[in-house]
């Protein structure tokens, strides 16, 4: 009898809070597509971490920026599983340099936009198509998206305004998305992540210790990609079936107002 595992799409996951997720979901019996910038023989060791766990694994070299790489993607996930059930956009990008908003470039709030917010919402499109035919198709079919954001899209960094702006528009993409495809039995969440111990992060990890050690955060340490990893599992295994559009914080209370 052929498998039929269900199968995931995760967007960056050649690293950092990407892999986190492909790990959890392989733990919780998906295959995956791994989808990521990076030549396949830099993330071997990541890639063999997903296998491990017993996940058919298919390495997936893709801008999401580009719109053609998108569909052979896709084409690809079809030819090798015959089916997508999850995607998970976390593909993402801080920006090169951190700017004084009275400073920042058109180029860098273009390219942030880009990767961030355009690359995903038109891959949840081409996704999203493939899964209501699915659907169709076999009465069974269950899918879930899910957009990883982060506490950039409510929380203000004036010297980040052009990734603080992607995020606040995946906030938007996710609910637009849940509002669109609920007819369809397609529930769309989105996972803000906090400060997550991540390669993204690395350059500022003094900045965030000493804010974590002055009790920034309800829960006082880093965000493990893992973290975040079994949100996603959560929603993948329809634990909040009756939730789409909702926002599932990661952050360890970051957000929290306290007096």
């Amino acid at each position: 009898m052929p498998n039929r595992k269900p199968v995931a799409l995760v967007t960056g996951a050649g690293r950092g809070i990407g892999l986190g997720v492909a790990k959890c979901l392989a733990a919780e019996g998906y295959d995956l597509a791994i989808c990521d910038v990076h030549d396949e023989n830099s993330i071997t060791e990541a890639l063999d971490e997903v296998r491990q766990l017993g996940a058919e694994t298919l390495y997936c070299l893709c801008d999401v920026t580009d719109a053609a790489a998108r569909r052979s993607m896709l084409a690809e996930i079809g030819e090798q599983f015959g089916r997508l059930n999850v995607l998970v956009n976390n593909a993402g990008v801080a920006p090169k340099q951190r700017a004084d908003i009275l400073e920042a470039t058109e180029e860098s709030f273009e390219r942030l936009i880009r990767i961030n917010l355009q690359g995903p919402y038109f891959l949840t499109q081409a996704a999203a198509t493939w899964m209501i035919q699915q659907g169709r198709e076999n009465e069974t079919f269950r899918a879930c998206i899910v957009n990883i954001s982060s506490i950039s899209s409510t929380v203000a960094s004036d010297n980040r305004g052009d990734y603080c702006i992607s995020k606040a528009g995946v906030s938007m993409a996710t609910k637009l998305w849940a509002v669109r495809l609920g007819e369809f039995g397609i529930p769309v969440y989105e996972i803000r992540p906090g400060i997550i111990k991540t390669p993204m992060t690395a350059p500022v990890t003094e900045k965030y210790d000493r804010l974590i050690a002055e009790g920034i955060m309800v829960q006082s340490r880093w965000g493990l990609p893992e973290d975040v990893g079994k949100a996603v599992a959560t929603l993948a295994r329809g634990d909040l079936a009756y939730s789409t559009g909702q926002v599932i914080m990661v952050d360890g209370g970051l957000t929290l107002q306290r007096l």
